[in-house]
Order: structure tokens, then sequence, then C-alpha cells
């Protein structure tokens, strides 16, 4: 088994012992990156003369007796949101082809902190507005997209470039690759990291998060992202646990939501299968299943486009106004329309949004996770990313691939995708559990649980079809 290959578990057990250097790792990580690179495009830039600088700092640290933890030496990507002190931070898109920041992100300096390895800035769809990160296939199958707006970073770690790589997501952007990618995501609570050096979607529902191997790697990544910033007003001044306290719990006693309504509409029928034999193994590992009704679930999805469009043309208004043809047509047409959405419209949504997060905080007094699938739709073809539901409506990615995990971003409530199975055709399918706001321990542990309980957590994209494996 090749480095690359290894669970964050093993390998830095290895590391710590010095079994393993930083620097092999590294090597085999990049070597892997050079195979598939060609083939899914994660990365908009690849940082290796220093990444291998890095992982020979580490080697000859932990060498010299001083290990950081269960991060020192770990290569990871990083979404290029976030600022990387040296190192272009694109947001995949012209209008910042040639910006180079001389500082990092909060995120990115906290991980630092920890020993990481940064192999490079993974592709984001551009400026994270969109589902389906355009300039990245899916290494499932390469006639596919990969989620997004995390998609390269969705990619890379599919792929088994890296072990983590950083995500945001502000209608689902790190649930979705993660989903379709084969990998587990995780969104924590609004205001348990800092998004400090992170350009913004939509400031009141952007999160920042991992996309890991395994759930544990998940809980490990938050520990070193976690706690208040006072550069990012809607960080929280509360203690940081351990998350992975507790991790190997079980889900015995526990409660599970099983939604009645609008995470069942339009849905792919193997994915509905799907999430319906996970709750029937949870409730075979010892919880509760309890039916619950999703509220206002009609103004869902308009109250997250009502908010999300003006807050980003909010944004992006001055470069709008100066070089409006350096986004993409696609981008540039949806802020035009932010634009036009009226202040009262605005207003509004922010007040059902409100009106939401009371209504879920009342859901929650019956259950303490709620189970539902993280997307709608398969990979779509990246030719055409679109889907046909049974009722003859058709459906474009970015709205397939986001309707799902919006509850979470309106709610600010902590969300965790996991693996759920494969389909018919071999594509990864995944749910997603939603737990009570700064209650990331709890949705870890019932992920935790079905990744002990089946095999489809932690697998590699095989990429048979380019003779890789």
């Amino acid at each position: 088994m090749e480095p690359y290959e290894l669970s964050l578990a093993q390998v830095s057990e290895k590391i710590r012992t010095k079994e393993l250097s930083p620097l092999e790792l590294t090597e085999s990580a990049l070597a892997r990156l050079d195979a598939v690179e060609p083939h899914i495009t994660a990365f908009a830039t690849v940082t290796a003369e220093a990444a291998l600088a890095q992982a020979t700092a580490a080697t000859e640290e932990i060498a010299a007796g001083t290990y950081r933890g269960p991060l020192h030496g770990i290569p990871i990507g990083v979404k290029d949101l976030y600022n990387t002190a040296g190192v272009r931070t694109t947001s995949s898109s012209a209008q910042r082809a040639d910006y180079v920041p001389d500082a990092d992100s909060a995120a990115v300096a906290k991980l630092y902190e920890a020993g990481v390895v940064v192999l490079g800035k993974t592709h984001t769809h551009e400026f994270a507005f969109g589902a389906t990160t355009p300039t990245t296939r899916n290494p499932w199958d390469t006639s596919t997209v990969p989620g997004g707006s995390s998609g390269g970073s969705g990619a890379a770690v599919g792929a088994g470039v890296t072990l983590i790589a950083l995500g945001s997501d502000t209608g689902g952007s790190i649930r979705i690759p993660a989903a379709v990618c084969g990998t587990v995501g995780l969104k924590p609570t609004y205001g348990r990291a800092s998004r400090a050096g992170v350009a913004s979607l939509s400031w009141s529902l952007d999160h920042v998060g991992p996309l890991t191997r395994n759930v544990t790697d998940s809980a490990i990544v938050l520990n070193a992202m976690a706690g208040y910033d006072r550069r990012d007003p809607a960080t929280v001044n509360r203690a940081v646990p351990d998350f992975t306290a507790g991790i190997n719990d079980g889900v015995a006693g526990l409660k599970i939501g099983i939604p009645t309504n609008f995470f069942n509409h339009n849905v792919d029928p193997e994915i509905t299968e799907a999430t319906a034999a996970v709750a029937a193994l949870y409730e075979s590992l010892g919880a509760e299943l309890v039916e619950v009704e999703v509220p206002m679930a009609e103004l869902l999805v308009p109250t997250l486009w009502g908010i999300m469009m003006p807050e980003a043309s909010a944004y992006h208004r001055e470069v709008m106004r100066k070089t409006p043809e350096l986004f993409t047509e696609e981008v540039r047409t949806l802020l035009q329309i932010g634009e036009s959405i009226l202040a009262v419209d605005y207003v509004n949504a922010l007040r059902v949004r409100t009106l939401m997060q009371a209504a879920w905080r009342d859901l929650y007094s019956t259950v303490d996770v709620v189970l539902a699938p993280t997307v709608a739709s398969l990979a779509l073809n990246a030719e055409n990313p679109v889907t046909t539901w049974g009722d003859g409506s058709v459906e474009g990615g970015t709205s397939a691939y986001s309707r799902l995990c919006g509850p979470a971003n309106l709610t600010g409530m902590p969300a965790l995708s996991v693996p759920s199975g494969f389909s018919k055709s071999g594509l990864p399918m995944g749910v997603q559990l939603i737990g009570r706001p700064f209650e990331e321990s709890v949705i870890l542990r019932a992920g935790r649980a079905l990744e002990e309980a089946t095999d489809f957590v932690g697998r590699i994209a095989p990429l048979k079809d380019l003779a890789l494996a």
C-alpha cells in the first residue's frame, strides 16, 4: 500500500513513531497528484516545491523530538477562496488571476501551526457561486462533475491526492462535493470557525470546514480550525471541545429525525433507497427513529437565494462596475440578478430565516439529529449538468445539488455528509446528519457509527478507466 492510501489516523501514527516521514508521505501524494491531475484538474495552483520544503522541515522537526500532533506533516489542499501568503488565490476567476495575498487566512494559519503541508490551491466554482465546478472532473467518473463549489477539494480527496482539503459552504458547498466524490464533508455551526481571509459568497450564510477521507479525520481538522476570532464578527467566543472525544460511542439512545417532507421530493430513487437503508441501520444499532416534519419547507429555497444573491452582489459590486467582463457569463448574470432584488425582499428573507431558526430549534426538542440525503442527484454529466425528474421537470445541477443542503445554511446548524453507498453505475452517494447548534460532536459520533458499520467510507476512486489503479 502506498503512503497516500493510508487514513489520517494510520499515517499520523506512522509519522509520530518515525516509521514514515512527512517527506515520504508528501512525495507519495505529489506522485498521485501528477498521475491524476491531468484527468481531473482539481488544482488551480500546485505548490510542489514549497510542499517539499515544508515536508522536509516537518521531518527534521519530528526527528529532533518535536511532534505537534496528528496533523503534523500531513499534506492538504486549500480551496482557492482561502488566502495563502505568497501563493495565488484566484477564486477560480479571471477577476483575481494575479492576486497574491501577503497573509494567510485564519484557517490556513491555524493549520500551519498544527504542522500541515500545503500541496496547492484547489479549484472552486467561480467565487463559490455555483455547485458544479466546471474546471474539474469527478474522479469516480471523469465524464461527470465533482459537485461544488468546493469541487476541486472533493476531487482531490476522492482521488487520493490529499487526506484533507478545505472547503466553504454557503448552500452546501462542502457537503455537495463530499457526497458526489465519495468523501466526508463537515460544515460546522455558523460561528464555530473563522472565515477571516476567505473570499465571501454570502457573509451571513458562509461557513468554512474540511473534506476528509473519514469522519475522525474531520473531527481532527475541526479541532485545529475552530475558535473565536475577532476578525470574523460571526465567530462565537465559547470553549472548543475535543471533537474526537466520544466519537466512537455509537448511536444507541440517540433520537434520529426522519423527515416526512422536503427531503423526499424529486430525489434520485437510488439515493432515497440508500438513505432509508442508513436509517434502518441506525435503528439496528440502537437509535430511535422519529418522524419529523420540516418546518416552512416551501420557503426554504426562495429564502436561501433571497439572502445569498443580494449579499453576493453587494460583495462584488465594485468589480462589477469596473471589470464585469472578467466574470464568467454564468456568475455575471447571477450578480446582475442579485442587484435587482429589492431591499424589502431581502429584509423579508432575513425575517423568514429568523422564524425558520426558531422552528428548527423546536424540532430539535424531539430529536438529536436529522438524517437526510445530502443531494438530490448523482454526479451529473459535465457537458450538460442537468437532471430530468419523473414528473418531466428539468433541474440544473446547482439547484439539484444545493436544494437539500440549504436548511443547514439558513439555520446555521452543523451538518456532516457521509458516504451512504454507491449507485448501480458506481457513483458515490451520501447522507447528511444535521445537528443542534454547536453539537458537532453528536453528528460526528453518528457519522462515525455509520462509517464503522459499513465499508463505504474512506474509499479512493480507482480511476480504472485511466489505468491508474
